[in-house]
Formats: structure tokens, sequence, C-alpha cells
């Protein structure tokens, strides 16, 4: 019997909200893990672990790659280990909803970068007004300036992330590209990690749930989202994953008590408002392949050079 016929195949649709849900559920659990291993420890095991993954599950061959391969995938491995380092540290300060929005501004300024159209500079405006509601202007605001800046920090790594990625998806395809680029922000992040003692509490139950930080951070939506690209629109799928602010404020709300004030929903909405405006405004392109879903997405934080978070993206 063939494997591939015993599960019904997940529907898009579903398959990029769970996806959503799983980058950021993945991050409240990372969160959780802060008062044992720290931020540090906990960029560290999530890193390391995902990168095992990755490697088991793709098996680049490390020694055939060229050079032209090599120059693009170590600086997009060092900023995606980066990005992780500095999104995770930000958690420890802000709430998630908030890491998250301040965060995409990263991919939105890759959007609408040098267009010249009217429109962008409304979705452009619409963000600038958000991160400024977000932004702590007084000692009595309530958020952590440094939190604030450590997810801006993010988002720049996200933006050079997107920017690398375009290219390095024409020389590897997107599975050798992530877990590659996996293993460089590995090597990258877990030595800081191990310098700053964020393994000295490790247990078998945190090692545990740091490879679920992985599955729900990497594999998970990697593969949800691989299945979304092959059958929605690329403008659709990037006007789904605007939703990804929202979802975070959610499950930051429903996993970690982190409640918002009002300006801070209205900022959230603006951010969203603006990511799914500059996607559906946006200069129609030929639909990418699987391997060219950097363009698309790309969060580990996603996101990873196809689709995933930033947290993996970061998220």
């Amino acid at each position: 019997m063939n494997p591939k016929s015993k599960w019904p195949a997940l529907p898009p649709l579903p398959a990029v909200l769970v996806a959503i849900l799983s980058v950021q559920g993945g991050a409240a659990l990372a969160k959780g893990l802060f008062p044992v291993l720290g931020p540090s420890g906990t960029v560290g095991l999530r890193i390391g672990m995902s990168a095992a993954i990755l490697l088991a599950a793709f098996r680049p061959r490390l020694h055939r790659l060229n050079a032209a391969q090599w120059r693009l995938v170590l600086p997009y491995g060092l900023v995606l280990g980066v990005m992780n380092w500095v999104f995770y540290h930000s958690l420890s300060r802000i709430p998630l909803g908030l890491a998250v929005t301040v965060e995409f501004i990263g991919p939105l300024s890759v959007a609408v970068f040098g267009s010249r159209k009217l429109i962008d500079v409304v979705w452009v405006v619409l963000a600038g007004v958000g991160i400024a509601l977000i932004t702590p202007w007084t000692a009595g605001s309530g958020v952590d300036p440094i939190g604030v800046a450590q997810a801006f920090a993010a988002g720049v790594c996200w933006a050079l992330y997107i920017v690398i990625g375009k290219p390095l998806s024409h020389l590897l395809s997107g599975g050798a590209a992530v877990s590659i680029g996996m293993l460089v922000a590995a090597v990258t992040v877990v030595p800081f990690a191990a310098a700053a003692g964020g393994f000295a509490h490790l247990t078998v139950a945190l090692f545990a749930a740091g490879v679920g930080v992985a599955l729900l951070s990497s594999a998970i939506p990697y593969t949800l989202e691989m299945i979304a690209l092959k059958a929605l629109p690329a403008r659709t799928f990037g006007i789904l994953m605007s939703l990804e602010p929202a979802v975070a404020a959610l499950v930051g709300l429903a996993l970690l008590d982190e409640v918002l004030s009002a300006t801070q929903w209205l900022a959230v909405a603006l951010v969203i408002v603006a990511s799914a405006g500059s996607t559906l405004t946006s200069r129609r392109t030929p639909e990418p392949r699987e391997a060219d879903a950097a363009d698309t997405r790309s969060r580990e934080p996603s996101v990873d050079v196809a689709p995933t978070n930033s947290s993996d993206v970061a998220s």
C-alpha cells in the first residue's frame, strides 16, 4: 500500500492556519522554558534541535556545495541564528503578540521597498503608526524599550533573511537550504547559549520540551506550508500569513496570560492591514516553485527558506 494514501491530505486553508498556530504555539512553549533555561538556553536548544531534525529529514550533501552556494548559505544561516536569538530575548521582555507585530516590519519593508506606487505609502504609514503605538515613548508606558528594540532587530534580520533567501532558493533546493542554514544558525547560536549557562539546568523533561519547540516552530509548519503553497496562489498565502500578529496575540493571551491594551490591539490591527494590503496590491508574479517559497513567506520565523518563522522566524 502506498503510505501516502493512509492519511487524507489537509486542505490548504486549514494547513496555513494550523501552521501559524504551530509557530506561535512553539513560541509560547519556548517562553514557558525561560524561567529555567532563560532565553539564551531556550533559543540554543530550539535551534540545535531544529537543525538536527531538518538535517535528518533532508540529508543535504554538504561536501557537494560549491563556493557560490556557501557564500549565500553562510550569511543566510548567520542571519537566521541572530534573528532567533534577538527575537527570543525580546520575548523575555514584551508580550508575544507585540514582539511578532514589531518583527513583522521586516518582511513588510521588503515588500514595499523600491515601490513607486502611492498605495504602498499608505501601507508604510499604517505600519509606522502601528509600531509608534507600541513604542514606549514614556517611562510609564509599561512596554520594555529594550524588548521592542530586540523585536525590531529581529525584523531587520527577517528582512535580510528574505533578501538572501531569494537568490539562495535558485542555487539550492528548499529542504537543503533550510537544513544547512539551520546548521549554520546552530553553530552560531549554541556556543553563546552554552557560554551563558543556558544549559546548566537542562533535564530530560526540558530537553523533550525543546524538541517540542523545534517541531512546532520548524518541522510541522514547514510541512504544512509546503502543502498550502502547492494549492494556494502566493498572494492568498501571503494575506493569510498576515494574520500572524493577531494569532500571536491570541496565543499569548490564551497560553501565557498576556493581556494587551486596546491601543496595543489597534497597533496589531494596523500592522495586519498594512501587511495584507501590501500583499494584495503587490505586482503579480509567477507562482513560486516549492524551492522558491522564501519569496512568499520566510518566518522561522518562522520561519526558513521555505515559508516558515519566524519564530522560526522567529516566531
